[in-house]
């Protein structure tokens, strides 16, 4: 009887507990848009679990009264009382409504924590629907946020060459390394190029974000705040999440063409995005999405005088030349572009608690560009080379072609297990640009010079690994720790020999064998997130991270967030202050382009970019390339008066200390004695410019984006949306860091055109006035972007001048057309009116006013400014907004 006991006791020991446990509640959650993944089911705090890739729970209990919950953020939570007996399982199936606030405004990016809605962050975020992006009728996702967020600017220089490949973008003035750019929260890997020509981003490398394909974006979340100590370097204006498409049941193919008003510019594209299930757990979305952009050419009328000036030719030769071709020669605007666009987004549901996720992207694109073309009084000869037989030497056009391929993709696990939320990944991506230069010569090879080029280029490699772990320790407390893992490799692809040899490939010289080589570097962060809801609308936000870098060391960061509502969920304060850094580029640390040149009497000597590491650099002190420290204040609110009005308004306060620029050309000044002048003279160096921390620099500004939507007018509904932002403040704090021996030559590490690249050339305020009128069947979109003045301080231009760009509104319309359920056609109008950039001169002293008094200095400096009017509209150096005029686009859109 005793032995049976025990027996009886040992059996009720092991088998009680599935006995207790044997019962559940299980079901499908649902909402607008089917299954909902990810949504909660809970009975207390820490004791739940979540739906899988198919909506779907269950939720094992021990016998007894349960209040179950189910939320997700962006609906109404359900509640229901249920007793389960031994051995019960009982089905609920739970619909979800949606909240006052919309799906839309439902962001990941800005917290480590659980996710939040964007007018419940502490901090600001932009959330756009990629029916927002479309809706501006733009080719590309760039130039579509150019007009859809007032703090982003974005522009295509007027000089290309590599430039053409990637135009240089930016938030709230910070140049483009200073933006991390991710993809479903993983890093995107930043393209191999660094802007050396003088133009806004110059001295700076960034991601390609034109290369993502609209068609394959489900929302775009931009968060307008410092965010190094969450994400890391390159965060110090803010953070873009992409967040790609992932519905499975249902495609489109979507076929576009534009024009210019000019006739030029002709745009033919087509995309395919579809989704389809794998099996009843996962899902597949991919976009294939194939362009082609043709020439758009707006060169000026040359100016005689200029050129007979600047080239010390007899003007009737000059006139005869112009005579022929009033251009002479010259082919700029918008470079012909063809692009090869593939993406997918997939997950697999491998239980009921974990997933796998995958995302991949491939890019190729191709740019056909000029550079300015060599007049025959500019260039003597051609050796016969690129003249036919039998014709006057005429000069020739150089021919810059670019092949960019740009790959990403993203592998990972996630998983939810005793109220843990962990995500395991691993990121890989790469971007190499090579170039041809054709219809030039190397005129120090004479006769023996080949027409065609291949210079090199330059390519770019990283590897990621990312640890994410969260969890909702109770209902006020969220706890998120992290580890990221990084391994970045550059390298500088050798030209042939015939590119760099001497003066190298007339209008761009290659890569060098002794400046081409591969060089890499890894670091290692953590961090650690604490987010606790004091009270229901009291919310504090802690961040803090610790880097290791293999070649500079270490970098701590912080950042402290907090939020507070009022007047019941209407009124939202918000505020953040962080500490951020940005780490150099490998771009900028190694990049060297030297040129060599044989002067008569003085043999071979070199001159050119040198990269911070070289001999040269050391030579005139300039120290090793160190981090970017920041700085980062926002204080502002949100106010949600009703499920139609939304009011944001945020003050920005950016402070970045050692900030990484590119200098001027120094070469040995009118001192002849000076030591900087020796020095380059025994070392065979006729100039050299550099990356060095050059300066301080302080950036504030103010934003607002408010909306009133679904205003009933007629039979259909009208919504407004005005966005602005105001530059407060963006200049160098403090004296230029130059090494003593070039101050000592009375020269600086900068000119006042590489400052007013930085601090100037972008607009003092930017606005947005957006209408939307829906009725039946039509949707009329009404865009108005007005661009405020920008200020240059171009090369060669008198130290008692600028240049300022005039306030101009820019004006597009779209009309959008539902045929059927199928069938969608959309035509737009962009810059209805033909509005051009428009600049002038502005006089700095009482000498810059007489000179402007004087018609004749007038016409040179303009002539100057422009090359000659080469460039009438957007001068040498670029302007604020597109010099094409009006575009036309349509596009239909079939689903399937």
């Amino acid at each position: 009887m005793k032995n049976q006991l025990t027996l009886f006791i040992i059996i009720l020991f092991f088998v009680m507990p599935s006995i207790i446990n044997a019962q559940s509640i299980s079901g499908i959650v649902k909402g607008s848009e089917g299954s909902i993944i990810g949504a909660s089911i809970s009975v207390a705090p820490g004791v739940g679990t979540v739906t899988d890739l198919d909506g779907k729970y269950t939720l094992p209990l021990a016998a007894g009264k349960y209040t179950v919950t189910v939320s997700f953020l962006g609906y109404v939570p359900q509640k229901r009382n249920v007793t389960l007996v031994a051995g019960e399982n009982q089905t609920w199936d739970v619909t979800l409504k949606e909240d006052m606030i919309s799906l839309e405004n439902v962001v990941v990016v800005g917290t480590r924590t659980a996710p939040r809605s964007s007018t419940d962050a502490p901090v600001p975020i932009d959330v756009m629907s990629v029916k927002e992006l479309q809706s501006t009728g733009q080719l590309t996702f760039d130039k579509a946020l150019q007009y859809k967020v007032p703090s982003f600017n974005t522009v295509q220089t007027p000089v290309n060459d590599a430039t053409s490949l990637v135009d240089p973008y930016e938030i709230r003035n910070m140049g483009p390394s200073r933006t991390l750019i991710l993809i479903n929260g993983k890093r995107k890997n930043p393209f191999a190029l660094v802007y050396t020509q003088m133009s806004p981003g110059r001295g700076e490398s960034g991601a390609d974000i034109s290369a993502i394909p609209t068609d394959a974006i489900k929302r775009v979340e931009i968060l307008r705040d410092g965010a190094s100590a969450q994400y890391g370097s390159d965060a110090i204006a803010g953070v873009m999440n992409v967040i790609l498409k992932d519905n499975d049941d249902e495609g489109s193919v979507t076929l576009r063409s534009g024009i210019t008003s000019k006739g030029d510019g002709e745009m033919f594209g087509v995309s395919v995005n579809n989704g389809a299930p794998i099996t009843d757990k996962g899902f597949l979305n991919y976009t294939i999405d194939f362009s082609k952009v043709n020439l758009a050419n707006r060169a000026g009328i040359v100016s005689a005088e200029g050129d007979a000036a600047d080239y010390k030719t007899n003007i009737d030769v000059v006139k005869a030349f112009l005579a022929k071709k009033p251009d002479a020669g010259n082919i700029n605007g918008s470079p012909e572009t063809t692009a090869a666009k593939f993406l997918m987004n997939g997950g697999f549901n491998i239980d009921a608690n974990t997933q796998l996720y995958a995302n991949a992207a491939y890019v190729y694109k191709k740019v056909n560009s000029f550079a300015n073309y060599r007049t025959p009084y500019w260039q003597k000869t051609d050796y016969g080379l690129l003249t036919p037989a039998g014709q006057d030497y005429m000069g020739y056009g150089p021919t810059f072609d670019g092949d960019l391929n740009d790959y990403n993709g993203t592998i990972g696990v996630k998983s939810t297990k005793n109220g843990w939320n962990t995500d395991i990944s691993f990121t890989t991506g790469g971007n190499t640009q090579e170039y041809t230069v054709r219809n030039t010569i190397n005129q120090s090879l004479g006769k023996a010079s080949p027409i065609v080029f291949r210079p090199g280029g330059y390519k770019f490699t990283n590897n990621i690994g990312n640890i994410d772990i969260s969890r909702k320790l109770s209902e006020k407390v969220s706890f998120g720790v992290g580890s990221e893992f990084r391994s970045e490799n550059y390298e500088i692809l050798a030209g042939d020999e015939a590119s760099y040899t001497g003066t190298g490939a007339d209008s761009y010289a290659g890569n060098s064998k002794e400046n081409s080589f591969k060089s890499n570097r890894y670091n290692i962060g953590g961090y650690a997130d604490l987010a606790i809801d004091l009270t229901k609308n009291f919310l504090i936000n802690g961040t803090a991270r610790i880097e290791n870098y293999s070649d500079f060391g270490n970098a701590f960061v912080w950042k402290f967030s907090t939020r507070y509502k009022l007047i019941n969920d209407k009124l939202t304060l918000r505020g953040s202050v962080s500490t951020g850094f940005r780490a150099p580029a490998l771009q900028q640390i190694y990049i060297q382009k030297a040129q060599y040149s044989f002067v008569p009497g003085q043999g071979i000597q070199v001159q050119g970019l040198v990269n911070n590491v070289s001999p040269q650099a050391k030579l005139i002190g300039v120290p090793p390339l160190g981090p970017e420290k920041s700085t980062n204040i926002s204080v502002g609110f949100g106010s949600r008066l009703t499920d139609k009005i939304s009011i944001t308004l945020d003050y920005y306060n950016i402070s970045v200390k050692d900030r990484i620029v590119l200098s001027q050309n120094i070469g040995p000044g009118k001192d002849t004695t000076s030591a900087l002048n020796q020095l380059l003279k025994s070392n065979n160096i006729v100039s050299l410019y550099f990356f060095a921390n050059a300066l301080d620099s302080r950036t504030s500004g103010i934003d607002l984006v408010t909306s009133y939507r679904n205003i009933a007018v007629g039979s259909g509904n009208l919504s407004f949306n005005l966005a602005g932002n105001y530059t407060l403040e963006n200049k160098r704090i403090g004296d230029i860091r130059t090494p003593k021996i070039i101050t000592d030559a009375k020269q600086s590490l900068l000119s006042p055109t590489e400052e007013a690249l930085m601090f100037t050339s972008r607009p003092v305020f930017k606005g947005i006035l957006g209408i939307d009128y829906t009725i039946k069947k039509f949707t009329f979109t009404l865009g108005n972007t007005v661009f405020g003045p920008a200020k240059f301080r171009n090369a060669g231009l008198d130290k008692n001048l600028e240049i300022e760009f005039l306030t101009k509104l820019v004006t597009d319309l779209g009309i959008n057309f539902q045929l059927n359920s199928k069938t969608t056609f959309s035509f737009n109008v962009n810059n209805i009116f033909n509005v051009l950039p428009e600049w002038k001169f502005v006089a700095l002293t009482p000498a810059g006013l007489d000179l402007l008094n004087t018609p004749a200095k007038v016409k040179v400096l303009s002539d100057a400014m422009t090359f000659n009017q080469r460039y009438p509209v957007t001068t040498y150096d670029g302007s604020h907004f597109s010099q094409l005029g009006t575009l036309l686009n349509l596009s239909v859109n079939v689903k399937f």
